[in-house]
């Protein structure tokens, strides 16, 4: 490529500069962490989360209030009465605004655009009235190997079984509810008939965007991965005999949250300048950027572009229990599990937390919104 040299170095400078922030030693055109230990790859991370938070700062500041009066401090908290419901979200709703604070706020792992289709939940405690843990979920990435590889599902026809399912995104509880295991609660609901009924009436006589076909409005599968390696939310999740989440491998440490979204419109200025077409928008989702970063990268002599080295482990959902046998062809139409809301939370809380409640008990005590809220200000202050 024909790169102007001092832009080429300049952007060099810059991605080496990210790079070793974010913990990554670089030599001969190969960047690799130094270390992969679970605090250290919190700190991979967090450049990524700053760099989503800084343009939602106002908002954070701007709802403090709001955010306490859907919050309650750990003494109020009767673990015994939690009674979550699922609540769709819309961007311009009061739930949306609930959704966007926590989903920006709490979360180690930087948030990504969603793309494609997207259905995003509020868990809704309603005795409590207060606010359990989130679903994000969107279109899923159509090539992914561990995926495919596990569930026999072969190029030819990977577009027509990937837009049956969703990437969940966002899964798990903010304070107090994470004291108390509500990650497993809300990880549990996202199996439940709900999303899977939702999922139907949201998408039925809707087209594909590559290929502009109309695909069976069904949600079989969902995938979701643990941000630092197999994740203690998914871990002996069951329902009875069932297993909610199956752990099917690790991904191979590829993709974009290790280059920053101002180094990102350098690399593609720079790619237009050449004659690349950069062109984005609906249809160009994560893997055309991965595309555009790799080629950029290149360009520029790394060797790894979009290989940050952060191997997740990857988790299935499956809401047919014939998924295999429809996927490999032996069956025609699927076979449902059937799970309630209500009956999904009776099992966590017998399974998980009614045992397990005095020890929860003293924790939970000990946890005040007006400091929780403070802090995170402080934090935000101070990044």
């Amino acid at each position: 490529m024909n790169w102007d040299i001092v832009m080429q170095s300049s952007l060099i400078r810059k991605i080496n500069k990210t790079l070793r922030i974010q913990g990554y030693d670089i030599s001969k055109g190969v960047f690799s962490l130094m270390r992969a230990d679970r605090e250290n790859l919190r700190r991979t991370h967090a450049l990524a989360k700053k760099e989503r938070i800084a343009g939602q700062v106002a908002f954070i500041r701007d709802h403090r209030s709001f955010i306490n009066d859907h919050m309650i401090d750990g003494r109020d908290l009767n673990i015994e009465n939690i009674s979550p419901k699922l609540i769709p979200v819309t961007a311009t709703s009061h739930w949306g605004k609930l959704f966007r604070w926590w989903n920006f706020v709490w979360w180690s792992m930087p948030y990504e655009s969603a793309y494609g289709r997207q259905m995003r939940y509020i868990v809704w405690d309603q005795h409590h009235e207060a606010v359990i843990g989130l679903i994000g979920l969107h279109s899923p990435i159509l090539s992914w190997a561990p995926r495919d590889r596990y569930l026999g599902i072969t190029p030819a026809d990977r577009d027509y079984w990937v837009n049956q399912s969703l990437s969940a995104q966002r899964i798990g509880a903010v304070p107090p509810y994470n004291g108390v295991l509500g990650g497993k609660l809300v990880a549990m609901l996202m199996a439940s008939d709900t999303l899977r009924k939702d999922f139907h009436r949201k998408y039925s006589k809707k087209t594909t965007v590559l290929q502009k076909r109309e695909l069976p409005a069904n949600l079989l599968f969902i995938t979701t991965t643990g941000a630092f390696g197999k994740s203690s939310l998914y871990t002996r999740l069951k329902f009875g005999e069932e297993w909610l989440a199956s752990f099917i491998g690790y991904s191979n440490g590829s993709g974009s949250f290790h280059v920053p979204d101002a180094v990102y419109e350098q690399i593609l200025l720079a790619l237009s300048r050449d004659g690349v077409n950069v062109k984005r928008g609906y249809g160009s989702g994560p893997s055309r950027k991965m595309r555009l970063i790799r080629e950029g990268m290149d360009a520029l002599g790394y060797q790894n572009g979009v290989f940050h080295g952060v191997k997740r482990a990857i988790y299935l959902f499956r809401f047919a229990r014939n998924l295999d046998r429809l996927i490999a062809g032996t069956a025609r139409r699927p076979l449902w599990h059937h799970r309630q809301e209500r009956d999904l939370t009776d099992y966590w809380k017998d399974r998980w937390i009614l045992p397990r409640i005095a020890m929860r008990e003293e924790c939970l005590r000990q946890f005040s919104k007006t400091q929780f809220l403070d802090e995170q200000l402080k934090e935000i202050d101070c990044s």
